[in-house]
């Protein structure tokens, strides 16, 4: 066992929080380049499966989104169960999230319109076909919904510093944190991908580029990396759906026309490498 990866928590006990005097482990990885290659693998995947069932199995947007948010749920209670950083845990809840965030977003923001809907079709599976609030609705709901998250942690005292997160109150806040803002970076890369003019491949760029800023502001000390690490998250998000968007979407629409089935049997094998070589990194440092 790493002694690095204990800490004694000072808290007083509480339901969220471990005895005084007590070692908790870190469950969280440390942010490096691969993590950020392996979020944004998680979120491209994350936006070709939502799509695959919601779309392509015609399953509809309602349905899918329920489905996702249970297996979102099962996730989260094995991660958050675990008592050590399992990469296979934490990775399956990212892109479970991204999943979820997916369809709730498509959900929200979408309705049962000519627009959305391919092939002449009139519906998109049982249920409601959306609530058709729009991307710039859509992404004011949740953009106020991630500002109460992160105030109601800064009230709690918990830090925001993902490698120094080590309670379960602490987790628990982290993770409402990813899902809302991977389901707001679904929103955005859709209005980049479709309503703004950029087409795919443009809302892709545009983001790393914005992304590529953000690192460059990494240098400037007056600058929190906190806050650039959650302006970068929130962002990788919308470059994998757009990067999803552009491998599945037909070439008349500027996509490659991979179709999403076969684009996300690619991104799961490449995702499920990626946790096996983080799994190693992680034994071998534990050893």
């Amino acid at each position: 066992m790493d002694k690095s990866e204990l800490v004694t928590d000072p808290s007083v006990a509480d339901p969220g929080v471990a005895d005084p005097g007590t070692y908790v482990m870190k469950k969280l990885p440390e942010v490096t380049l691969a993590f950020w290659v392996m979020k944004i693998a998680a979120t491209t995947l994350g936006e070709t499966a939502g799509d695959l069932f919601a779309q392509t199995l015609k399953l509809g947007y309602f349905l899918t989104t329920i489905l996702l948010f249970l297996i979102f749920v099962i996730t989260l209670v094995v991660q958050l169960r675990s008592r050590r950083y399992n990469p296979f845990f934490y990775w399956t809840v990212i892109l479970s999230t991204s999943m979820a965030g997916t369809t709730m977003s498509d959900f929200m923001n979408r309705d049962a319109s000519a627009k959305y809907l391919s092939g002449g079709a009139t519906s998109l599976g049982w249920g409601p076909q959306g609530l058709g609030l729009g991307y710039p609705a859509g992404a004011a709901i949740l953009i106020s919904l991630l500002i109460v998250i992160f105030t109601v942690w800064r009230m709690t005292g918990q830090t925001f510093v993902i490698r120094d997160i080590v309670t379960f109150r602490g987790e628990a806040l982290f993770w409402a944190a990813i899902l809302v803002s991977n389901t707001l970076g679904t929103s955005m890369g859709d209005f980049l991908s479709d309503s703004s003019g950029l087409g795919y491949a443009g809302g892709a760029l545009l983001v790393g580029g914005v992304l590529a800023v953000l690192l460059a502001l990494t240098r400037v000390p007056v600058v929190p990396n906190v806050l650039l690490f959650w302006f970068a998250f929130v962002l990788t998000r919308p470059l994998g759906a757009t990067a999803g968007d552009f491998l599945t979407k037909p070439v008349a629409k500027g996509g490659l026309d991979l179709g999403t089935a076969g684009s996300s049997a690619v991104l799961f094998a490449i995702l499920i490498g990626l946790m096996g070589y983080a799994h190693v990194k992680e034994r071998g440092r534990n050893r």
